[in-house]
Parts: structure tokens; sequence; C-alpha cells
């Protein structure tokens, strides 16, 4: 029986990158995406069950749960990758966002949408064949030291943590919950030298992580029989600068 991983965002970057990996291992990939892009027509030409889903909007994501649970008996990982990035500028952003409007949307996506699907998917987990089934939440190390410019993306990953532990406990032992916190995974297209020189300068490996360090990270805690409610830090050391 073919295993079943959920990823959302899986239109571009990591969680493109991360479901053509999930599918050459030989899994069933059930993805959501709410930009359409071409990279998902590769998706899709590999057997990809892909969904468009956009988490802000409530009845959308009352339909997606109600596939979910329609369509798959169970899931073998839920992977939540799916994330926006709002500065609290938000003059700079559009005239239409006051502060509450980014972090009702920050908590949105980064919160809500998680706390909604581990929920719904309580059954589907543990019906999964083998030891264990995998809950695994992509945040960010500004979760731990914050942030001068984006407090509300900062804060809404620092309670995605939170969520990890608090399923860890509900869920246990037969659905392991963890976190990983990466910093600076890969730089736009559009990033200039200074502002990559500056990133660089934050860490102790002055270097991209790419998208196969978290990749390995995510096989590393699917493989693992031993590791539940934690937080990995992928940031280069930037703890120490």
């Amino acid at each position: 029986m073919t295993k079943v991983v959920l990823i959302t965002g899986v239109g571009k970057r990591l969680g493109n990158e991360l479901a053509c990996h999930m599918l050459a291992q030989g899994y069933q990939v059930l993805g959501t995406y709410r930009t359409y892009y071409h990279s998902l027509e590769n998706l899709t030409a590999q057997g990809a069950d892909l969904v468009q889903v956009d988490f802000y909007q409530q009845a959308q994501v009352d339909s997606f749960i109600e596939y979910i649970l329609k369509e798959y008996q169970s899931l073998r990982a839920i992977i939540h990758n799916a994330s926006d990035w709002l500065p609290d500028n938000h003059q700079q952003l559009s005239q239409q966002l006051n502060a509450a409007d980014i972090l009702n949307k920050m908590m949105n996506i980064h919160v809500n949408i998680p706390y909604q699907i581990n929920l719904a998917c309580q059954g589907v987990l543990n019906n999964v064949e083998g030891n264990f089934a995998d809950i695994i939440h992509l945040s960010d190390y500004v979760a731990e030291k914050g942030s001068k410019k984006h407090i509300a993306y900062a804060a809404s990953k620092a309670a995605m943590n939170s969520l990890s532990q608090s399923f860890a406990a509900l869920l246990a032992p037969k659905v392991k919950v963890n976190s990983i916190s990466p910093a600076l995974i890969k730089f736009n297209e559009d990033d200039d030298e200074a502002y990559k020189q500056k990133a660089y300068a934050k860490a102790l490996i002055p270097r991209e992580a790419g998208f196969a360090e978290i990749i390995n990270a995510i096989d590393f805690i699917l493989a693992s029989e031993f590791m539940t409610g934690r937080n990995l830090q992928i940031d280069g050391g930037r703890h120490l600068k």
C-alpha cells in the first residue's frame, strides 16, 4: 500500500522540491497550492494529487479537509510548508491592510491552518501502516530570536513551534510531531548582492542552507523512532553571532 504524504504549499521553492523528492521516494503526494506555477505540471505528471486551496478562505479550508477525509484512509505524514511573510510596515505593503490584518494573516497561515488540519486528521494519521505517522511544522529561526521588521511573522512561527509540543503530547505514541526552524534556506532571484552579504554576516557558516539541507532533515525526522515534540534548528550558527 502506497503511503501518502500531505505537503502544503508545493507550488514553488522548498515545497516543490520536497514534493519531487517524496514522489521519487515512492510516496503518494497530496499537495496544496494557492497560486498556479508551471512547476506544478511536473508534479502532476509524476502522479501527485494537487488541490488549489486559498488558506485565507475558510470555506476552501473546510472543503479541503472534507476532501482529505473522503479520499484518503491514512496519511504517513503531514508537512506544513505553506507560509506567508508580511512586514509590519503595512503602509509599504498595501493601504488596505492594517496591523490587525497582518497579525491575523500570519497567525492564520502558520497556526490556524495547521491546527485545524492536525485535529481533523487524527484518525487518518493513526490509521497508517507501520510504527509511526508524522506531523512536521516548517517554522523559522526568528521564532527564537524575534524580528524587528516582521514581528507578526515571528510571533506566528513561535506559536507554530508550540503546536508541535501540544500535538506531540496529544497524539503520542503513534504520531510524532516536530518542527524545523531554518534560516536563509535559499535567496530569491531578485535579491541583490548587498542583501546577500548582510544575510551571510549573521551566521557562523556564511552560505545558504539550500533545499537539500531541509529535505535531509525531514527524512531524518520521518526515519526517527524516538523524537517527538522537538524543534530542529538549522540556522548556520546564527544563535552564536
